[in-house]
C-alpha cells in the first residue's frame, strides 16, 4: 500500500491481531529498518519477500503462532538447563 508517513504504516501493521510476517518496500534502507524494527512481526522483509534459512528463527507474534521453529530458538524449546555438583574431596 503506498503511503506518506512511515509512522502511520507501522500503526496500521500493527493494529492486526497477527504478526506472522511482514515486508517493507523502500528507496531508503534506512527508514525500511527503522519501520521494520517498529512492525510486531516475527519476520520482516525489506525489498524481498518470503526469503528463509534454516539458521534463522521462524514463527510469528500476537495471533500468529506460538513459538519458534527453525534456528537456535527451536532448540531450546526442546532443552532444560541443569548443575550438578560434585564433591570430589
Amino acid at each position: 500500500m503506498p503511503y506518506d508517513d512511515p509512522e502511520e504504516l507501522v500503526g496500521l501493521a500493527n493494529d492486526s491481531e497477527y504478526g506472522l510476517a511482514a515486508a517493507i518496500w523502500s528507496r531508503d534502507i534506512g527508514t525500511a529498518n527503522r519501520l521494520a524494527r517498529q512492525v510486531k512481526a516475527g519476520t520482516v522483509w525489506i525489498n524481498m519477500m518470503q526469503g528463509l534459512d534454516a539458521a534463522a528463527a521462524w514463527g510469528g507474534m500476537k495471533s500468529s503462532g506460538v513459538g519458534r521453529e527453525m534456528g537456535w530458538e527451536a532448540i531450546e524449546a526442546y532443552t532444560e538447563v541443569k548443575s550438578i555438583w560434585t564433591s570430589l574431596a
